[in-house]
This record gives structure tokens, C-alpha cells and sequence, in this order.
């Protein structure tokens, strides 16, 4: 491989963004070049920086082909989310809803609950943890219901077993024996 050679605008460019930047990578790639350019092999640069000798190859390669744009870490794809911008709105319109307004039988969403209305309104679906993750991008906290019979219980009954209960309970027993 040709020696590396770099004027002295390069050079000073280089050291400018290094010293510059308070990125760790951008200042560790502009060092492997000024390092490559004084002659040092790919190997004794990788271990002085704690990289690998490919990590070396990759950034001498980016700063031929883009300069010291090259320098300045891409962020990878990485697969597109399933949550749409329009599945978001969904979610929030739903979770900012009542579920009863919606014509069900509860009064609090649970996740499994709202992937479900969201997977029949938006034919996307989603793990709980997932739609979890989703709920607190979008500024929701996430508390599990507590489930109660209020309201599924006859009322009046209640009360009544309740006072009966307190009753028993205040009375003495019998074989107690008292204080003198």
C-alpha cells in the first residue's frame, strides 16, 4: 500500500477537527489519520487506540472517499419502525379515549386490551412490551389496573354484609374472660 501523505491544509484541518469535536469517535478517526500519515502501520494504531485494524481500514477508506466528512460516524438504517405516524395518532386518540365511549365493557385500558381495539382499528399489532416502549415515546406512563368489583357488585347487599361484619366483629365472645 502507498504511503499515506497529507499537505499541511489537510493536516491542519484535521487537527482542527480533532481538537474541535467533543465526539470520541470523530476525535479517534482524525487521529488514525494523522497517525496513518506519519507513517505508523495499521496494526500498532489499532492497539494504541484500543480498536481493531479493521475499524483502521474502515476509517482510512471513508476519509479517502468523503474526506474529513468521512471522519463523522453514520448512523446505521436499521429496519423502519411498524408504529406509522398514523398508528401513533391512533394510539394516542384511543389511549386519550374512555374505553366505555368506545363501546366496551371496561373502564381502563390495559395494553393487551389497547392492541387489541389498535390491531382491529389499524391491522398492526404489536408485543406488549413493544407497545409498552411505544406508549412511553409517546409521553405515557404505564400502570396496571386495578381490577375491583365496584360497580359489578350489588351495592346495597354489600353494605349490608359489610355492617353485619363489623358487628361480629365488635361483639365479645363468650368465653373470653373479662378484665377485673
Amino acid at each position: 500500500m502507498a504511503a499515506w501523505t497529507l499537505s499541511s491544509e489537510q493536516w491542519q484541518a484535521l487537527d482542527e477537527v480533532r481538537f474541535g469535536t467533543t465526539d470520541k469517535t470523530v476525535f479517534r478517526n482524525a487521529t488514525i489519520i494523522l497517525m496513518s500519515a506519519v507513517g505508523r502501520s495499521k496494526f500498532s494504531i489499532a492497539h494504541d487506540l484500543g480498536c481493531s485494524p479493521a475499524t483502521v481500514d474502515n476509517i482510512r477508506k471513508h476519509y479517502r472517499q468523503h474526506g474529513a466528512a468521512g471522519l463523522r460516524p453514520r448512523k446505521p438504517p436499521g429496519r423502519t419502525s411498524a408504529a406509522t405516524p398514523a398508528y401513533r395518532q391512533a394510539l394516542r386518540a384511543t389511549v386519550n379515549t374512555p374505553p366505555q365511549t368506545l363501546g366496551y365493557g371496561f373502564s381502563v385500558w390495559s395494553v393487551a386490551r389497547l392492541n387489541e381495539h389498535l390491531k382491529r382499528q389499524t391491522k398492526i399489532s404489536f408485543s406488549e412490551d413493544q407497545l409498552r416502549r411505544i406508549l412511553h415515546q409517546e409521553g405515557f406512563s404505564y400502570q396496571r389496573p386495578k381490577h375491583t368489583m365496584k360497580g359489578k357488585r350489588n351495592e346495597a347487599a354489600f353494605d349490608q354484609a359489610h355492617q353485619e361484619l363489623e358487628t361480629l366483629k365488635k361483639k365479645r365472645c363468650a368465653t373470653m374472660p373479662t378484665s377485673p
